[in-house]
């Protein structure tokens, strides 16, 4: 399923999401014991530390902190990069969402089109300046890794969004900053939209429901559909998603916000009616199932976990809740050997 050595990579960066503390969050990973957590399934892991982060610079007049949150995707791509190249498996711990831009990034110049994604998370994060609420850049990962160009003209996505009433795309919005990120971090080719997924979904934009819609081939599964047909379909359904795809590579990103903020308070975007914590396991265990299958044709290349909050946190419960699905995912199980 996996090579031979997990390289766990801090990104303690949190100034382009909602609120400030999830830059606490991969020590809170790392207090909850996540490399004994594996080592005590067997897998072999080391802890390389944390990226270096630049200093500190000003919000700006575009997308807030964009100078640093650039510079820290063009680091974080690097070190993914050259983990993969050496074989490993990177496990990058955030800090908000916008650090997977540059992880998943250097999974896509390792993997390029034969690359698909994962998303895990309550949040599309499919927006562009031009129609995010907010203008943080957390809630754009995944845009910016597909590439939606902004500066130019109008999307597919802008245009239907021109029907819905009380929505207007505010064009020009940050569209330089954008430009610069697509240019220096995400590589010439993209993440393809008929290769990007989420599981979890429950709340999504406008703008964002009309960028998924204008993805053909994308797979968005939402609580409903968990509530509706179950996990077990649900990641069936992935499954076979994944191997018409013809990807050869998943990247997993986690955000601790799918999970319900009963279980998992501590992440400054938490939203009700995520998943359980039985619902939350058993997606890890079928998802290490079908990676495990013989004759899968696709590997785990890589996984993000991001979103944890110490400052909305109770005793570290959502970092020890996070170190357990992650070893999930990576094989432990009950009763051992199945």
């Amino acid at each position: 399923m996996v090579a031979e050595m997990i390289r766990i990579l801090g990104a303690p960066f949190d100034k382009c999401g909602r609120m400030a503390g999830s830059r606490l969050g991969p020590g809170a990973l790392r207090i909850a014991d996540l490399e004994g957590a594996l080592q005590s399934i067997r897998v072999a892991v080391r802890d390389d530390g944390d990226i270096p982060l630049p200093q500190s610079t000003e919000k700006g007049s575009g997308i807030p902190h964009f100078k640093e949150g650039v510079e820290v995707a063009r680091r974080l791509r690097k070190r993914v990069a050259d983990t993969i190249v050496s074989g490993d498996v990177p496990l990058v711990l955030g800090g908000d969402h916008s650090i997977s831009i540059g992880s998943v990034s250097g999974a896509i110049q390792c993997f390029g089109r034969k690359l698909a994604v994962l998303w895990i998370d309550a949040h599309a994060d499919y927006n562009t300046p031009a129609t995010s609420p907010s203008l943080n850049l957390h809630g754009m990962s995944l845009a910016a890794l597909v590439g939606f160009e902004v500066q130019e003209g109008r999307g597919a996505a802008e245009l239907a969004l021109d029907a819905l009433v009380g929505f207007q795309v505010q064009e020009g919005r940050g569209a330089d900053d954008w430009a610069e990120l697509l240019e220096s971090v995400v590589p010439a080719e993209r993440l393809a939209p008929s290769h990007t997924a989420w599981y979890g979904l429950r709340d999504v934009d406008m703008g964002e429901r009309a960028h998924i819609q204008a993805s053909k081939g994308c797979l968005p599964l939402t609580m409903h559909d968990v509530d509706r047909y179950g996990v077990s379909e649900t990641v069936a359904k992935f499954n076979r998603w994944m191997r018409e795809s013809g990807a050869e590579a998943l990247w997993v990103s986690f955000d601790v916000d799918v999970m319900d903020p009963v279980l998992a308070p501590g992440t400054g975007t938490a939203v009700r009616g995520g998943l359980s914590y039985r619902e939350a396991h058993l997606l890890a265990e079928l998802l290490h199932e079908s990676l495990a299958a013989p004759g899968c044709p696709y590997r785990l290349v890589g996984l993000d976990v991001v979103e944890t909050n110490p400052t909305r946190d109770r005793s570290n419960e959502t970092a020890t809740t996070a170190v357990e699905w992650v070893a999930s995912l990576f094989g432990k199980t009950i009763l051992g050997e199945r």
